[in-house]
């Protein structure tokens, strides 16, 4: 699960093809089991009713937790950028070497963020992670002397603006691993599974397309809360557009 939940794609393939045996299932045992008509139609219109409705109302808020998290991602990145963009600024009140030196360093960086965001494996993302750890370092150790050297408020800014500049890359790092539990998706396959045999069981008697209503809108459903959920892969993406226009400024 933790797979295809990772892959969209293959997430819309696979749960397509798993709803529409499902709904087959239903029809099969309705066709084997009770071949007449329904006699108490109202009553299993009610269930397949209540069903579907729970299968929405979960539908409805794993989208809404996964369309949270893309947009805390966007969020974190607007705030990253405009950090740099401060603690580039405020490397003014430094010694000419030294501001120099941070400046470099804060290019050097801003460039590492910008690959963060791009479509990474995970070898390419454990490199950038250990060359990002690497120049934080340096960046820290770059301000330090200065700061120690004459520590007077002005100094103290560009000590809380660095600050800020290391916990934005915190914040955005921990939005880019807060996911839809898996537990929540196994629920809703549950569920979506059920349904459908529900569904199947009803329509068995109504033409090979009944069946694939609900499994096709259901899997697109599936396909663009994973989409949504998953950073790196997929369609739908945080683009770091606010540190591109940032690195573009600087140069």
């Amino acid at each position: 699960m933790i797979y295809l939940v990772n892959h969209p794609i293959q997430f819309f393939v696979v749960s397509l093809v798993a709803l529409w045996i499902s709904s087959r299932i239903g029809g099969f045992i309705r066709m084997r089991k009770h071949p007449d008509p329904l006699e108490d139609s109202d009553d299993y219109s009610l269930i397949l009713s209540a069903t579907l409705t729970l299968l929405g109302l979960l539908i409805g808020f794993t989208f809404s937790m996964a369309a949270g998290r893309y947009d805390q991602r966007k969020n974190y990145e607007e705030e990253e950028a405009n950090a740099i963009g401060t603690e580039y600024v405020r490397t003014d009140f430094l010694p000419a070497s030294d501001a120099a030196t941070v400046r470099a360093l804060l290019r050097e960086y801003l460039d590492l963020r910008i690959v963060y965001y791009l479509r990474l494996n995970a070898e390419q993302l454990q490199q950038n992670n250990a060359a990002t750890a690497q120049v934080q370092s340096r960046l820290w150790a770059a301000i330090v002397p200065a700061a120690g050297a004459q520590p007077d408020p002005v100094r103290a800014l560009v000590v809380s603006g660095m600050n800020d500049v290391l916990n934005r890359q915190g914040y955005s790092q921990a939005a880019f691993l807060n996911r839809v539990p898996i537990a929540a998706w196994l629920l809703m396959m549950a569920i979506a599974v059920f349904s459908n045999m529900l569904f199947g069981y009803r329509a068995s008697r109504r033409g090979k397309l009944m069946f694939l209503i609900l499994p096709i809108a259901l899997a697109i459903s599936f396909f663009l809360i994973s989409d949504i959920d998953q950073p790196r892969r997929g369609v739908i993406m945080v683009h770091p557009q606010n540190l591109e226009i940032l690195a573009q400024s600087l140069k």
